[in-house]
Formats: structure tokens, sequence, C-alpha cells
């Protein structure tokens, strides 16, 4: 069974940067494509950077500059690369997988993790 496992998260000064890890347990080249979104109280899950099979990424607007979404296929990990913080930043952060199929589409969630940001 697919598992996600994010790890990264703390607490970080705003202006700071922190990297986030997402290690599945099987090829990451099986999926179509894979994320992170993030969710804050109050607020909607939203989409922070997704990087498709091809290796094509984008970003949200709000993070556009500051985070970066890569991959590691041999290490079946995927990697979201965070600098200058902001508190509006706090939110769990999830990783997400996606497999587009006819079918038997599927999405995959990991338990996400927590990033604060203080200012």
């Amino acid at each position: 069974q697919v598992q996600l496992v994010e790890s990264g998260g703390g607490l970080v000064q705003a202006g700071g940067s922190l990297r986030l890890s997402c290690a599945a347990s099987g090829s990451i080249l099986d999926f179509d494509s894979m994320g992170w979104y993030r969710q804050a109280p109050g607020k909607q899950r939203e989409l922070v950077g997704l990087i498709t099979g091809g290796g094509v990424t984008n970003y949200a607007d709000s993070v556009k500059g500051r985070f970066t979404i890569s991959r590691d296929n041999a290490k079946n990990t995927l990697y979201l690369q965070m600098n200058s913080l902001k508190p509006d930043d706090t939110a769990v952060y999830l990783c997400n997988a996606l497999q587009f199929r006819r079918l038997t589409s599927r999405t995959y969630w990991g338990q996400g993790t927590q990033v604060t940001v203080s200012s």
C-alpha cells in the first residue's frame, strides 16, 4: 500500500528556511503528479506546489520565488524547500500524490507536518 510520510516541519522565525520531505513507500515514478498542500486554521486547504510526472512545476502565487518543489526519484522522496518564511506560511503541510487513470484514479495523502513561523 502507498504510504506518504512527511517530515521537516518545526518552528522557525520569519525569514528563515525549512526543508520538508515526503517519503513514499514505493517508486514516485508511479505517480502522475505529486504536490504539497497546506491548511491553516480557518482557511481552506490550498495547493502550495506541484510537480508533474514530466517534471513541470507549479506554485501558488503566494509562494512563488520563495518555495521550491523537487524530487529525488532514487530516494522516492518529494521535497519542499521553503525560504523567506512568513508568519502567513504557518500551516500543516501535507504531501499529496495522484495517479490519473480512466477508471482507477487515486489520491494519496500523508499525515502532515506542522510548520510554524514566528514574527
